[in-house]
Protein backbone atom coordinates (compact mmCIF):
# COMPACT_ATOMS: atom_id res chain seq x y z
CA UNK A 1 0.00 0.00 0.00
CA UNK A 2 1.16 3.50 -0.64
CA UNK A 3 1.51 5.85 2.25
CA UNK A 4 -0.07 8.52 0.39
CA UNK A 5 1.37 11.22 2.76
CA UNK A 6 5.11 10.27 1.78
CA UNK A 7 4.34 10.02 -1.68
CA UNK A 8 2.88 13.69 -1.37
CA UNK A 9 6.28 14.94 0.53
CA UNK A 10 8.59 12.69 -2.12
CA UNK A 11 6.50 14.81 -4.82
CA UNK A 12 6.57 18.10 -3.33
CA UNK A 13 10.10 18.38 -2.06
CA UNK A 14 11.52 17.24 -5.79
CA UNK A 15 8.76 19.71 -7.69
CA UNK A 16 10.28 22.69 -5.13
CA UNK A 17 14.02 21.32 -4.94
CA UNK A 18 14.97 19.91 -8.52
CA UNK A 19 12.27 20.21 -11.29
CA UNK A 20 11.05 24.13 -10.93
CA UNK A 21 15.22 25.21 -11.04
CA UNK A 22 15.77 23.22 -13.91
CA UNK A 23 12.61 23.98 -15.63
CA UNK A 24 13.60 27.49 -15.28
CA UNK A 25 16.94 27.14 -17.36
CA UNK A 26 15.27 24.98 -19.74
CA UNK A 27 12.20 27.74 -20.53
CA UNK A 28 15.30 30.07 -21.13
CA UNK A 29 16.46 27.60 -24.14
CA UNK A 30 14.96 29.16 -27.30
CA UNK A 31 14.93 25.29 -28.74
CA UNK A 32 12.17 25.71 -31.43
CA UNK A 33 10.61 22.71 -33.60
CA UNK A 34 12.32 22.43 -36.68
CA UNK A 35 9.75 23.95 -38.71
CA UNK A 36 10.63 27.64 -36.88
CA UNK A 37 14.21 26.98 -36.64
CA UNK A 38 15.23 24.94 -39.37
CA UNK A 39 18.66 25.20 -38.99
CA UNK A 40 18.35 24.01 -35.21
CA UNK A 41 21.17 21.83 -35.77
CA UNK A 42 23.45 24.56 -36.34
CA UNK A 43 21.86 26.77 -33.85
CA UNK A 44 22.64 24.36 -30.83
CA UNK A 45 19.81 24.78 -28.43
CA UNK A 46 17.85 21.75 -29.16
CA UNK A 47 21.02 19.92 -27.86
CA UNK A 48 21.59 22.24 -25.11
CA UNK A 49 17.92 21.08 -24.16
CA UNK A 50 18.20 17.36 -24.37
CA UNK A 51 21.20 17.26 -22.46
CA UNK A 52 19.95 19.53 -19.75
CA UNK A 53 17.05 17.10 -19.70
CA UNK A 54 19.52 13.89 -19.96
CA UNK A 55 21.71 15.20 -17.26
CA UNK A 56 18.65 15.88 -14.71
CA UNK A 57 17.41 12.15 -15.73
CA UNK A 58 20.84 10.50 -14.29
CA UNK A 59 20.67 12.29 -11.86
CA UNK A 60 18.04 10.55 -10.09
CA UNK A 61 17.35 8.27 -7.49
CA UNK A 62 15.97 5.39 -9.95
CA UNK A 63 17.94 1.91 -9.63
CA UNK A 64 18.98 0.54 -13.08
CA UNK A 65 17.75 3.19 -15.01
CA UNK A 66 19.81 3.73 -18.61
CA UNK A 67 19.57 7.13 -19.76
CA UNK A 68 20.10 7.32 -23.88
CA UNK A 69 20.19 10.04 -26.41
CA UNK A 70 19.15 8.62 -29.59
CA UNK A 71 20.49 10.31 -32.57
CA UNK A 72 19.75 9.84 -36.74
CA UNK A 73 21.38 11.30 -39.19
CA UNK A 74 19.14 14.65 -40.48
CA UNK A 75 16.74 13.90 -37.12
CA UNK A 76 16.34 15.50 -34.14
CA UNK A 77 17.05 13.97 -31.17
CA UNK A 78 15.43 11.27 -29.25
CA UNK A 79 15.74 10.68 -24.98
CA UNK A 80 15.05 7.21 -24.27
CA UNK A 81 15.00 6.36 -20.65
CA UNK A 82 14.65 2.67 -19.93
CA UNK A 83 13.69 1.59 -15.99
CA UNK A 84 13.25 -1.75 -15.12
CA UNK A 85 10.50 -3.03 -13.16
CA UNK A 86 9.20 -5.32 -10.69
CA UNK A 87 6.26 -6.87 -11.91
CA UNK A 88 5.36 -7.89 -15.69
CA UNK A 89 4.09 -5.23 -18.43
CA UNK A 90 5.47 -2.28 -19.81
CA UNK A 91 4.51 0.91 -19.41
CA UNK A 92 5.42 3.89 -22.39
CA UNK A 93 5.80 7.79 -20.69
CA UNK A 94 5.80 10.38 -23.63
CA UNK A 95 6.41 14.07 -23.99
CA UNK A 96 8.49 16.41 -25.87
CA UNK A 97 11.15 19.13 -25.51
CA UNK A 98 10.55 21.28 -28.97
CA UNK A 99 9.01 24.64 -28.45
CA UNK A 100 6.52 26.88 -30.59
CA UNK A 101 8.18 30.30 -31.51
CA UNK A 102 7.95 33.42 -29.82
CA UNK A 103 4.50 34.96 -30.73
CA UNK A 104 3.77 38.51 -29.50
CA UNK A 105 1.69 40.51 -26.87
CA UNK A 106 3.47 38.84 -23.77
CA UNK A 107 3.11 40.92 -20.81
CA UNK A 108 5.15 43.73 -19.50
CA UNK A 109 7.63 41.65 -17.43
CA UNK A 110 7.38 38.25 -19.00
CA UNK A 111 8.97 36.95 -22.28
CA UNK A 112 9.19 33.39 -23.93
CA UNK A 113 12.71 32.35 -23.06
CA UNK A 114 12.17 34.57 -19.60
CA UNK A 115 11.57 32.35 -16.91
CA UNK A 116 9.23 34.17 -13.98
CA UNK A 117 7.44 32.19 -11.15
CA UNK A 118 4.01 34.57 -10.34
CA UNK A 119 0.90 33.34 -8.29
CA UNK A 120 1.98 29.70 -8.44
CA UNK A 121 2.59 29.76 -12.35
CA UNK A 122 6.51 29.96 -13.99
CA UNK A 123 5.72 31.71 -16.93
CA UNK A 124 8.09 31.05 -19.93
CA UNK A 125 7.68 29.02 -23.35
CA UNK A 126 7.54 25.44 -23.24
CA UNK A 127 6.91 24.44 -19.41
CA UNK A 128 3.55 23.56 -19.85
CA UNK A 129 3.78 22.40 -23.36
CA UNK A 130 5.08 20.23 -22.45
CA UNK A 131 8.84 20.61 -20.51
CA UNK A 132 7.69 19.40 -17.40
CA UNK A 133 6.55 15.67 -18.89
CA UNK A 134 10.16 14.10 -18.02
CA UNK A 135 9.91 15.71 -14.60
CA UNK A 136 6.68 14.49 -13.68
CA UNK A 137 7.69 10.99 -14.95
CA UNK A 138 10.40 10.16 -13.64
CA UNK A 139 9.12 11.79 -10.48
CA UNK A 140 6.57 9.54 -10.60
CA UNK A 141 8.55 6.26 -10.84
CA UNK A 142 10.98 7.33 -8.24
CA UNK A 143 8.74 8.12 -5.30
CA UNK A 144 6.86 4.58 -5.99
CA UNK A 145 10.48 3.47 -5.72
CA UNK A 146 11.18 5.50 -2.56
CA UNK A 147 8.40 3.12 -0.72
CA UNK A 148 9.33 -0.07 -2.83
CA UNK A 149 5.83 -0.05 -4.36
CA UNK A 150 6.28 -2.41 -7.33
CA UNK A 151 5.99 -0.94 -10.89
CA UNK A 152 6.12 -2.70 -14.53
CA UNK A 153 8.98 -1.70 -16.57
CA UNK A 154 8.62 2.08 -17.61
CA UNK A 155 10.09 3.55 -20.67
CA UNK A 156 10.21 7.48 -21.46
CA UNK A 157 10.25 8.61 -24.86
CA UNK A 158 11.25 12.19 -24.99
CA UNK A 159 10.88 13.61 -28.66
CA UNK A 160 12.42 17.27 -30.05
CA UNK A 161 9.96 17.39 -33.55
CA UNK A 162 6.14 17.28 -31.80
CA UNK A 163 5.63 21.29 -32.62
CA UNK A 164 6.44 20.48 -35.97
CA UNK A 165 4.05 16.98 -36.77
CA UNK A 166 6.29 14.79 -35.14
CA UNK A 167 8.24 14.06 -38.59
CA UNK A 168 11.46 12.31 -37.22
CA UNK A 169 9.45 10.56 -34.38
CA UNK A 170 8.39 7.38 -35.93
CA UNK A 171 11.80 6.57 -37.50
CA UNK A 172 13.67 6.80 -33.62
CA UNK A 173 10.82 4.38 -32.84
CA UNK A 174 11.75 2.04 -36.15
CA UNK A 175 15.10 2.52 -35.02
CA UNK A 176 14.26 1.01 -31.22
CA UNK A 177 12.36 -1.87 -32.55
CA UNK A 178 12.29 -4.31 -29.78
CA UNK A 179 13.95 -2.18 -27.21
CA UNK A 180 10.77 -0.23 -26.97
CA UNK A 181 8.53 -3.23 -25.66
CA UNK A 182 4.77 -3.38 -25.77
CA UNK A 183 3.32 -1.15 -23.41
CA UNK A 184 0.08 -2.13 -22.27
CA UNK A 185 -0.42 1.72 -20.60
CA UNK A 186 0.90 4.63 -22.11
CA UNK A 187 1.06 7.70 -20.33
CA UNK A 188 1.06 11.12 -21.88
CA UNK A 189 1.23 14.75 -20.31
CA UNK A 190 1.02 16.87 -23.42
CA UNK A 191 -2.68 17.63 -23.19
CA UNK A 192 -5.31 20.07 -22.06
CA UNK A 193 -7.14 20.16 -18.74
CA UNK A 194 -11.02 22.48 -18.55
CA UNK A 195 -10.08 23.66 -14.98
CA UNK A 196 -7.29 23.00 -12.32
CA UNK A 197 -9.82 21.72 -9.81
CA UNK A 198 -10.34 18.03 -10.96
CA UNK A 199 -8.04 15.13 -13.19
CA UNK A 200 -9.13 15.63 -16.65
CA UNK A 201 -8.06 12.82 -19.13
CA UNK A 202 -8.19 13.42 -23.21
CA UNK A 203 -10.24 11.05 -24.66
CA UNK A 204 -10.07 12.22 -28.46
CA UNK A 205 -7.77 14.36 -30.45
CA UNK A 206 -8.12 15.63 -33.62
CA UNK A 207 -6.54 15.87 -36.46
CA UNK A 208 -4.58 18.35 -38.49
CA UNK A 209 -3.80 19.42 -42.07
CA UNK A 210 -1.40 22.39 -43.16
CA UNK A 211 -1.02 23.97 -46.68
CA UNK A 212 -0.41 26.51 -48.82
CA UNK A 213 -2.80 28.53 -50.83
CA UNK A 214 -0.78 30.59 -53.24
CA UNK A 215 -3.19 33.18 -55.76
CA UNK A 216 -1.39 35.48 -57.96
CA UNK A 217 -2.84 37.30 -60.99
CA UNK A 218 -0.24 39.47 -62.17
CA UNK A 219 3.57 39.21 -62.52
CA UNK A 220 4.15 42.49 -60.82
CA UNK A 221 2.30 44.75 -58.65
CA UNK A 222 0.82 47.93 -60.45
CA UNK A 223 -0.29 51.49 -59.49
CA UNK A 224 -4.14 50.64 -57.91
CA UNK A 225 -5.51 53.42 -59.71
CA UNK A 226 -3.87 51.85 -63.33
CA UNK A 227 -4.77 48.70 -62.31
CA UNK A 228 -7.84 48.44 -59.70
CA UNK A 229 -11.01 47.74 -61.79
CA UNK A 230 -9.37 46.33 -64.36
CA UNK A 231 -7.37 43.18 -62.63
CA UNK A 232 -8.90 41.73 -60.44
CA UNK A 233 -7.76 41.56 -55.96
CA UNK A 234 -6.05 38.81 -55.45
CA UNK A 235 -7.19 39.12 -52.17
CA UNK A 236 -11.12 38.75 -53.61
CA UNK A 237 -10.12 35.68 -55.03
CA UNK A 238 -8.41 34.61 -51.88
CA UNK A 239 -11.88 35.26 -49.98
CA UNK A 240 -13.97 33.52 -53.21
CA UNK A 241 -11.70 30.60 -52.40
CA UNK A 242 -11.60 30.46 -48.26
CA UNK A 243 -16.00 30.32 -49.13
CA UNK A 244 -15.66 27.12 -50.92
CA UNK A 245 -14.50 24.92 -47.91
CA UNK A 246 -16.07 27.43 -45.22
CA UNK A 247 -19.50 29.25 -44.01
CA UNK A 248 -17.91 32.61 -43.45
CA UNK A 249 -20.85 33.50 -40.96
CA UNK A 250 -20.81 30.46 -38.71
CA UNK A 251 -17.33 29.47 -39.81
CA UNK A 252 -18.79 25.63 -40.66
CA UNK A 253 -16.41 23.79 -42.69
CA UNK A 254 -18.29 23.29 -46.38
CA UNK A 255 -16.38 19.77 -47.67
CA UNK A 256 -18.70 16.91 -46.39
CA UNK A 257 -16.37 14.36 -46.48
CA UNK A 258 -14.39 16.34 -43.64
CA UNK A 259 -17.09 15.90 -41.55
CA UNK A 260 -17.90 12.90 -39.36
CA UNK A 261 -20.72 12.25 -36.98
CA UNK A 262 -19.85 12.65 -33.20
CA UNK A 263 -20.19 9.54 -31.43
CA UNK A 264 -22.59 8.89 -28.52
CA UNK A 265 -20.18 8.66 -25.71
CA UNK A 266 -18.17 11.70 -27.17
CA UNK A 267 -21.33 13.84 -26.80
CA UNK A 268 -22.36 12.64 -23.45
CA UNK A 269 -18.71 13.36 -22.24
CA UNK A 270 -18.95 17.20 -23.74
CA UNK A 271 -22.73 17.30 -22.09
CA UNK A 272 -20.80 15.88 -18.83
CA UNK A 273 -17.99 18.44 -19.61
CA UNK A 274 -20.16 21.45 -20.00
CA UNK A 275 -22.33 20.56 -17.15
CA UNK A 276 -19.50 21.79 -14.45
CA UNK A 277 -17.65 23.93 -16.64
CA UNK A 278 -20.89 26.18 -18.13
CA UNK A 279 -19.28 29.80 -19.97
CA UNK A 280 -16.15 28.98 -18.72
CA UNK A 281 -15.62 27.28 -21.86
CA UNK A 282 -15.73 30.34 -23.73
CA UNK A 283 -14.64 32.88 -20.81
CA UNK A 284 -11.36 30.95 -20.64
CA UNK A 285 -10.32 32.90 -24.11
CA UNK A 286 -8.99 36.58 -24.34
CA UNK A 287 -12.18 37.94 -26.31
CA UNK A 288 -11.95 42.09 -26.49
CA UNK A 289 -14.90 43.53 -25.35
CA UNK A 290 -17.98 43.13 -26.74
CA UNK A 291 -16.79 39.94 -28.73
CA UNK A 292 -18.68 37.19 -28.37
CA UNK A 293 -18.37 33.25 -29.41
CA UNK A 294 -19.99 31.64 -32.04
CA UNK A 295 -22.66 30.02 -29.93
CA UNK A 296 -23.70 30.53 -26.23
CA UNK A 297 -24.74 26.99 -26.09
CA UNK A 298 -21.02 25.16 -24.41
CA UNK A 299 -21.91 21.60 -25.27
CA UNK A 300 -21.61 22.94 -29.36
CA UNK A 301 -19.04 24.76 -28.73
CA UNK A 302 -17.02 21.81 -26.63
CA UNK A 303 -18.03 19.70 -29.96
CA UNK A 304 -16.91 22.32 -32.43
CA UNK A 305 -13.90 22.51 -30.80
CA UNK A 306 -13.11 18.97 -30.68
CA UNK A 307 -14.87 16.56 -33.18
CA UNK A 308 -15.56 18.96 -35.76
CA UNK A 309 -13.79 20.48 -38.52
CA UNK A 310 -12.44 24.05 -38.21
CA UNK A 311 -10.17 26.38 -40.07
CA UNK A 312 -7.94 28.87 -39.64
CA UNK A 313 -5.69 31.20 -41.27
CA UNK A 314 -2.28 31.36 -39.77
CA UNK A 315 -0.19 33.71 -41.76
CA UNK A 316 -0.22 35.19 -44.96
CA UNK A 317 2.74 36.43 -47.16
CA UNK A 318 2.29 39.07 -49.87
CA UNK A 319 0.83 42.20 -48.16
CA UNK A 320 3.13 44.81 -47.03
CA UNK A 321 3.20 45.95 -43.56
CA UNK A 322 1.29 48.93 -42.92
CA UNK A 323 3.95 51.63 -42.71
CA UNK A 324 5.07 50.08 -46.42
CA UNK A 325 1.71 49.92 -47.73
CA UNK A 326 1.95 51.93 -50.89
CA UNK A 327 -0.95 52.69 -53.18
CA UNK A 328 -0.46 48.98 -55.66
CA UNK A 329 -2.45 46.22 -56.65
CA UNK A 330 -0.58 43.27 -55.22
CA UNK A 331 0.32 40.53 -57.56
CA UNK A 332 0.22 37.64 -55.62
CA UNK A 333 -0.85 36.80 -51.71
CA UNK A 334 -0.01 33.58 -50.00
CA UNK A 335 -1.76 31.92 -46.92
CA UNK A 336 -0.64 29.09 -44.59
CA UNK A 337 -4.00 27.30 -43.90
CA UNK A 338 -4.55 24.93 -40.60
CA UNK A 339 -7.33 22.69 -40.58
CA UNK A 340 -7.91 20.87 -37.64
CA UNK A 341 -10.11 17.56 -38.48
CA UNK A 342 -11.93 14.98 -36.79
CA UNK A 343 -10.61 12.51 -34.72
CA UNK A 344 -11.36 9.87 -37.35
CA UNK A 345 -11.17 11.64 -40.63
CA UNK A 346 -8.24 10.25 -43.22
CA UNK A 347 -5.59 13.25 -43.27
CA UNK A 348 -4.31 12.31 -46.83
CA UNK A 349 -7.97 11.78 -47.68
CA UNK A 350 -8.97 15.22 -46.55
CA UNK A 351 -5.68 16.87 -47.98
CA UNK A 352 -7.00 15.58 -51.62
CA UNK A 353 -10.22 17.07 -51.06
CA UNK A 354 -9.47 20.51 -50.21
CA UNK A 355 -6.91 20.62 -52.93
CA UNK A 356 -9.46 19.60 -55.53
CA UNK A 357 -12.43 22.44 -54.01
CA UNK A 358 -9.74 25.31 -53.85
CA UNK A 359 -7.93 24.50 -57.13
CA UNK A 360 -10.73 23.62 -59.31
CA UNK A 361 -11.70 26.59 -61.74
CA UNK A 362 -9.97 29.59 -60.93
CA UNK A 363 -11.99 32.73 -60.88
CA UNK A 364 -10.80 35.26 -63.78
CA UNK A 365 -8.01 32.14 -64.64
CA UNK A 366 -5.75 33.10 -61.69
CA UNK A 367 -2.97 30.86 -60.94
CA UNK A 368 -4.07 29.05 -57.67
CA UNK A 369 -2.30 26.74 -56.09
CA UNK A 370 -2.78 24.30 -52.29
CA UNK A 371 0.15 22.80 -51.46
CA UNK A 372 -0.25 20.38 -48.72
CA UNK A 373 2.40 20.47 -45.80
CA UNK A 374 1.63 18.44 -42.49
CA UNK A 375 -1.05 15.81 -42.10
CA UNK A 376 -1.52 14.34 -39.16
CA UNK A 377 -4.08 11.89 -37.97
CA UNK A 378 -5.97 12.72 -34.78
CA UNK A 379 -6.91 9.72 -32.13
CA UNK A 380 -9.88 8.16 -30.40
CA UNK A 381 -8.87 6.45 -27.12
CA UNK A 382 -10.32 2.89 -26.19
CA UNK A 383 -12.45 3.01 -23.31
CA UNK A 384 -10.91 2.58 -20.36
CA UNK A 385 -10.56 -0.53 -19.04
CA UNK A 386 -12.59 -1.16 -15.24
CA UNK A 387 -9.17 -1.36 -13.03
CA UNK A 388 -7.93 1.68 -15.02
CA UNK A 389 -11.05 3.89 -14.61
CA UNK A 390 -11.22 3.35 -10.87
CA UNK A 391 -7.35 4.13 -10.39
CA UNK A 392 -8.03 7.45 -12.29
CA UNK A 393 -11.09 8.28 -10.01
CA UNK A 394 -9.37 7.44 -6.87
CA UNK A 395 -6.74 9.75 -7.99
CA UNK A 396 -8.77 12.68 -8.89
CA UNK A 397 -10.81 12.50 -5.68
CA UNK A 398 -7.86 11.58 -3.57
CA UNK A 399 -5.83 15.08 -4.77
CA UNK A 400 -8.49 16.74 -5.67
CA UNK A 401 -11.08 16.19 -3.95
CA UNK A 402 -13.21 16.06 -7.15
CA UNK A 403 -14.75 13.80 -9.53
CA UNK A 404 -12.23 12.60 -12.67
CA UNK A 405 -13.26 14.34 -16.05
CA UNK A 406 -12.80 12.94 -19.60
CA UNK A 407 -12.92 15.54 -22.18
CA UNK A 408 -11.97 15.65 -26.51
CA UNK A 409 -9.31 17.90 -27.02
CA UNK A 410 -8.80 20.21 -30.27
CA UNK A 411 -5.42 19.98 -30.76
CA UNK A 412 -3.51 17.41 -31.93
CA UNK A 413 -0.68 14.78 -30.58
CA UNK A 414 0.45 12.93 -33.87
CA UNK A 415 2.29 9.85 -31.73
CA UNK A 416 -1.13 9.00 -30.03
CA UNK A 417 -2.15 8.41 -33.64
CA UNK A 418 0.95 6.43 -34.16
CA UNK A 419 0.78 4.32 -31.01
CA UNK A 420 -3.04 3.40 -31.38
CA UNK A 421 -2.26 1.94 -34.94
CA UNK A 422 0.73 0.11 -33.44
CA UNK A 423 -0.66 -1.35 -29.85
CA UNK A 424 -4.72 -1.56 -30.46
CA UNK A 425 -5.41 -2.94 -27.02
CA UNK A 426 -3.16 -0.08 -24.90
CA UNK A 427 -4.83 1.35 -22.39
CA UNK A 428 -4.24 5.04 -22.18
CA UNK A 429 -3.88 7.94 -20.06
CA UNK A 430 -3.83 11.39 -21.59
CA UNK A 431 -3.72 14.25 -19.21
CA UNK A 432 -2.19 17.80 -18.84
CA UNK A 433 -1.56 21.63 -17.00
CA UNK A 434 -2.76 23.19 -20.18
CA UNK A 435 -6.30 24.96 -18.20
CA UNK A 436 -7.63 27.61 -18.67
CA UNK A 437 -5.31 31.30 -19.86
CA UNK A 438 -1.97 28.52 -19.90
CA UNK A 439 -2.09 29.65 -23.15
CA UNK A 440 0.29 26.92 -25.06
CA UNK A 441 2.02 28.50 -28.07
CA UNK A 442 0.66 32.00 -27.37
CA UNK A 443 1.77 34.53 -25.25
CA UNK A 444 1.89 34.49 -21.61
CA UNK A 445 2.50 30.61 -21.40
CA UNK A 446 2.59 29.28 -17.78
CA UNK A 447 2.47 26.02 -16.20
CA UNK A 448 0.01 25.80 -13.20
CA UNK A 449 2.74 24.42 -10.66
CA UNK A 450 -0.14 23.06 -8.23
CA UNK A 451 -1.92 21.31 -10.86
CA UNK A 452 1.59 19.53 -11.87
CA UNK A 453 2.41 18.45 -8.69
CA UNK A 454 -0.91 16.90 -8.28
CA UNK A 455 -0.56 15.29 -11.65
CA UNK A 456 2.68 13.19 -10.69
CA UNK A 457 1.27 12.29 -7.58
CA UNK A 458 -1.93 10.77 -9.72
CA UNK A 459 0.62 9.42 -12.24
CA UNK A 460 2.24 7.18 -9.46
CA UNK A 461 -0.59 5.94 -8.17
CA UNK A 462 -2.15 5.11 -11.39
CA UNK A 463 1.48 3.36 -12.03
CA UNK A 464 1.28 1.27 -9.10
CA UNK A 465 -2.70 0.39 -9.97
CA UNK A 466 -1.52 -0.52 -13.20
CA UNK A 467 1.51 -3.62 -11.49
CA UNK A 468 -1.17 -4.78 -8.96
CA UNK A 469 -4.31 -5.10 -11.34
CA UNK A 470 -3.10 -8.72 -12.66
Amino acid sequence: MIDTGVLRHHVAATWSDSIVPKLCDYVRIPNKSPLFDPEWDEHGHMEQAIQLLANWCTAQPIAGMHVEIMRLTGRTPLLFVDIPGQVDGCVLLYGHLDKQPEFTGWEEGLGPWQPVLRDGKLYGRGGADDGYAVFASLTAIAALDAQRIPHARCVVLIEASEESGSPDLSAHVEALGRRLGIPSLVVCLDAECGNYDQLWCTTSLRGNLIGTLDVQVLTEGVHSGMGSGIAPSCFRILCQLLSRIENEAGGELLLESLSIPVPAERRRQAETTAAVLGEEVWKRLPFVPGARPLTHDPVELLLNSTWRPSLTVTGLDGLPALRDAGNVLVPQLSVKLSFRLPPTADPQRAARMVKDALEAQPPYGARVAFTPGSAMAGWNAPAFEPWLERSLQRASRGNFARELLCMGSGGSIPFMGMLGERFPETQFLVAGVLGPHANAHGPNEFLHLDTARKLTICVAQVLADHASHG
